[in-house]
């Protein structure tokens, strides 16, 4: 199985994933995780991936651009996938 991480800080997942049950498995090539740094997929030259929120408001909220091209380079160069992104809102996910 493989998994796919797209993060602006893809390091701190290092110590969770080389650990426990997941490190395991990944030792005996049943998991192979990779890690994608997210600003990789911005256009601008600050490699900026937050922005505004549409409307005003308080906070920041992710552009979708550098996401969308995170997700497809990953299925360009590894196959297509099933996609799970994760957001503040809708249902809570057991």
């Amino acid at each position: 199985m493989e998994i796919h991480i797209l993060s602006i800080f893809p390091e701190m997942f290092a110590s969770v994933l080389d650990e426990s049950i997941l490190g395991r498995a990944q030792s005996r090539r049943l998991l192979q995780v990779y890690t994608h740094n997210l600003r990789d997929f911005t256009q601008d030259r600050h490699r900026v991936t937050d922005d505004m929120p549409y409307g005003g408001g308080p906070g920041m909220v992710m552009k979708p651009e550098p996401i969308v091209a995170g997700i497809r380079a990953v299925q360009e160069r590894f196959g297509p996938s099933y996609v799970v992104l994760l957001s503040p809102q809708g249902n809570v996910l057991n």
